[in-house]
């Protein structure tokens, strides 16, 4: 008699993991994975700086033109998310003579990547190393997307020398990149500041 319901309900079992299993993999699909990468001077002592400002604006945009005088969306959410992870990190941010300044620059850029062979599903440059993470099969054509790129520079304040930069870059949904996104990079971002002992002696 007992063998009936195990029967039974042992189909139901494997329909409801391989359920889980599919939602739960579709859900890890909706969040495209940062690459990231940085570089810094190996004679820094990063320990050392305890007060930071936003570089200076320059006098003109990035089209050459005259300075606009008003920040974009992207610089806010920009702006926003820096603030609140070096305040995380007990760096403070003053308003005259910072330890280090900091400098961002930020793009979207349309791009493609090949569906033959194995790839991995945002279609970073090889340099990040993650082709192949999830594989995709052997698909024959190309797939077009946009990636959204955000470089963070700290610049020596004293020395007036870059001393840490690092770069970030995700698979985004529009022409700008939206505050989750960047909320997303920017952390991803600073989770490699300061260099630790690992990568000071590379």
């Amino acid at each position: 008699m007992n063998r009936i319901p195990k029967f039974l309900t042992r189909p139901l079992t494997l329909s409801v993991l391989g359920l889980t299993l599919l939602l739960g993999a579709s859900g890890c699909a909706t969040t495209a994975r940062v690459g990231v990468t940085s570089d810094f001077d190996h004679s820094v002592n990063f320990r050392s700086y305890k007060t930071w400002a936003w570089y200076p604006q320059q006098p003109t945009d990035t089209e050459g033109g005259p300075a606009k005088g008003y920040e974009s969306f992207l610089d806010k959410r920009i702006r926003s998310a820096v603030e609140q992870q070096l305040a995380q990190k007990g760096l403070a941010q003053v308003e005259k003579n910072p330890d280090v300044y900091v400098a961002y620059s930020a793009r979207v850029e349309d791009k493609q990547r090949s569906t033959a062979g194995y790839y991995g599903p945002y279609g970073y440059p090889y340099w990040y190393g993650y082709g192949g993470f999830y594989n995709r099969g052997f698909n024959q054509g190309s797939i077009e997307y946009k990636a959204g790129t955000v470089i963070l520079d700290f610049v020596d304040a004293r020395r007036k020398e870059l001393a840490w930069r690092g770069q970030g870059q995700a698979q985004v949904d529009n022409q700008t990149i939206s505050e989750p996104e960047v909320q997303r990079i920017v952390t991803s971002i600073l989770g490699t500041y300061p260099p630790g002992p690992e990568q000071a002696s590379r």
